[in-house]
């Protein structure tokens, strides 16, 4: 039996390499004979950008830039496809893991420092641009980006203003005559990890904004900034921001990046695994283990766990889902994609004590699955 780990993250807890290999480590121990190919995924999320890069066996080049609140770090992009291809990750110069949970502020964080990747990349000559946009600090509709790639903005009475959204509360037209002209013979996709547009009860500021340290006065604050930048946008490109698809990915970067730089907004994990190759290491497996902190309804909006079992079925092959979480009665709509769903916990624990557990976890249960599939006869 040759049995396919691919597992994501788990958030706060496990990178998705590490999951794969305490998912490996388990099957190892247990009697069952088998070979295994460890894979590990993601879906637009922290952490894509490098996996692609590995997975793609690229080149990783380290640059100076500067991190949500203007300081400057050394950060990093990838090349793949001979150089002909940049991947950026928006977290490693615009993320919420450069910074403590007392800094968060979106309405000063800037997303400038993935504009500077952007454009150290076309210094590369690259003529495509993946960028995975998860985990970012920022709901500034990429304002910053655009800044850093040479846009400017005004108020009515032609001021210059600072591209972050206390800056930009009163802006009113936006300069792209000094746009790095590069953009525009160079393909970009963005990969979206969730499908939020970008207003409304759903959008960026509303769900998101809490998480990056925004209280209810400034959530209001963020949607009637994006609801502006949507109104100023649908003028200036003739695009709507707010009918976009994942237009609210990464506090509307996503939006702003598809209005003035044409880039195309896909879904993370399908894109994922189309530029790695997964589909040709899939069809050599006997069964697919993927997992992930969580996998309940939300996983089949376009989830890494939903994403790799969607294609396993499509080639008849058994999957097995392992998360922390999965819902207490049988699903089943889950149930047409995972075979078997199973919840590692070992005993009642809090969540900060089940985080600390995870790696444990996942070997224990892969070592049980190992021994169960061991008794087949």
């Amino acid at each position: 039996m040759h049995i396919l780990i691919a597992p994501n993250a788990f958030k706060n807890s496990l990178s998705a390499e590490d999951a794969a290999l305490a998912v490996k480590q388990g099957l190892q121990m247990s009697k069952l004979k088998c070979t295994v190919t460890c894979f590990p995924i993601a879906d637009g999320g922290d952490g894509t950008g490098s996996l692609i890069i590995k997975q793609c066996k690229g080149k990783v080049i380290k640059k100076e830039v500067h991190h949500p609140f203007g300081t400057k770090i050394m950060s990093q992009f990838g090349l793949i496809d001979n150089g002909k291809t940049a991947v950026v990750e928006m977290a490693d110069a615009s993320g919420l893991r450069l910074l403590n949970k007392d800094e968060l502020n979106p309405m000063l964080a800037s997303s400038a420092g993935t504009g500077e990747l952007i454009s150290f990349a076309l210094d590369e000559g690259v003529n495509k641009i993946i960028i995975a946009m998860g985990g970012s600090a920022t709901v500034d509709g990429g304002c910053g980006i655009l800044a850093a790639l040479g846009a400017r903005f005004f108020d009515r009475a032609d001021n210059l203003l600072q591209p972050v959204p206390q800056g930009l509360a009163n802006l009113a037209r936006i300069d792209i005559s000094q746009l790095d002209e590069r953009v525009f013979d160079c393909e970009i996709i963005v990969l979206c990890d969730v499908n939020n547009k970008l207003l409304g009860p759903d959008g960026s500021a509303a769900i998101f904004g809490p998480q990056k340290g925004a209280g209810p006065e400034e959530v209001a604050r963020l949607e009637k900034f994006l609801v502006n930048l949507d109104d100023i946008t649908g003028k200036q490109a003739g695009k709507r921001l707010s009918a976009m698809k994942y237009g609210g990915t990464a506090g509307g970067a996503a939006a702003g990046l598809s209005a003035f730089l044409n880039a195309k907004l896909v879904n993370g994990i399908g894109y994922f695994l189309q530029v790695t190759g997964f589909d040709a290491v899939l069809k050599k497996s006997n069964l697919l283990i993927t997992a992930e902190g969580s996998i309940d309804m939300q996983t089949l909006q376009g989830k890494g766990p939903f994403g790799v079992a969607e294609l396993a079925k499509k080639n008849d092959i058994p999957v097995i889902g392992l998360a922390g979480l999965i819902p207490l009665t049988e699903n089943i709509e889950l149930n047409k994609y995972f075979d078997i769903l199973l919840a590692i916990g070992n005993g009642a624990e809090d969540l900060p004590e089940a985080l600390k557990h995870t790696r444990v976890n996942l070997v224990r249960t892969a070592r049980v699955i190992g021994d169960l599939l061991s008794m087949k006869k």
